[in-house]
């Protein structure tokens, strides 16, 4: 029915102008939340549906449920941003008809959504995909990683922020191969972990970073390179073109999966599969 983006800014600000438009195209029935985290998940806890430890400026320990609730005065449901792509790929996208995916979000930051056995993984808390640990060359990347909790993790290696820090130019602005050529040699770094941890039938890749021309496929490469031929899977043939691919819904997926994520809240659903 209608979209808007609107810059992140401080909590306050954009929270109200997320309830602006709400209120505008409304009245609505339930909202939907896809946020970046780390979030608060666990009902039941003091800070449930506060964004908790994140590196974004102004906005930890942030409540992101009573101000939605308060003024819009529906059931809000709340997940991470890429788990709500997840949801979206799954219910419309690249995932139908699969009970067992990872959605990985490669832009300004890295997360993964990620599904098993036809049920989000969510633990003790949710997945930080981007935060696992890969090996780096110091010699050949010099670079200390942009993370700041554990500077060289896939984020702080991968991440458009880290490539924006380690090359002084922005990811749409590296038209040269050696940058895209270390980012594929991370995010296959990142891909064989998953792959040989949970064995997907697909990963799906989104994410502004994500969309450079070229980068998926090899990422492929080298994420052959990496298995050495040691998995039989029926997905991992033919180059992997359709096990590593991009989303089916573009830069749609993480705004349809909180739609999805409130359709759940109307009915007092929380979305884990079926």
């Amino acid at each position: 029915m209608a979209r808007r983006v609107l810059p992140t800014t401080t909590p306050s600000r954009t929270l109200a102008e997320a309830i602006g438009f709400f209120r505008e195209w409304g009245p609505v029935s339930a909202v939907g939340v896809g946020a970046f985290g780390p979030l608060d998940l666990r009902p039941g806890s003091a800070t449930f549906g506060f964004i908790t430890t994140t590196p974004k400026a102004g906005w930890a320990h942030t409540d992101l449920l009573t101000p939605l609730r308060d003024a819009l005065a529906v059931p809000v449901a709340l997940d991470t941003d890429v788990n709500s792509a997840a949801i979206g790929e799954r219910r419309w996208g690249s995932a139908v008809g699969l009970r067992d995916f990872i959605y990985l979000t490669v832009g300004t930051g890295i997360g993964g959504g990620v599904f098993v056995n036809d049920e989000l993984v969510r633990g003790t808390q949710h997945p930080e995909v981007g935060h696992m640990r890969i090996p780096h060359d110091l010699s050949v990347d010099p670079f200390p990683g942009s993370c700041p909790y554990h500077g060289d993790c896939l984020e702080g290696l991968a991440s458009g922020v880290a490539m924006r820090e380690r090359w002084r130019r922005s990811a749409e602005d590296l038209n040269d191969a050696a940058p895209w050529e270390l980012e594929a040699n991370y995010l296959a770094l990142g891909l064989v972990n998953l792959t040989l941890a949970l064995v997907p039938e697909r990963i799906i890749v989104g994410g502004g970073v994500a969309r450079h021309a070229g980068l998926l496929a090899l990422t492929r490469r080298k994420l052959i390179e990496l298995l050495a031929g040691y998995l039989d899977h029926p997905g991992l043939s033919d180059g992997f073109e359709e096990y590593v691919i991009p989303p089916g819904l573009g830069d749609l997926s993480g705004v349809l999966g909180a739609s999805e994520l409130a359709r759940g809240a109307t009915a007092g659903e929380r979305i884990t599969g079926g």
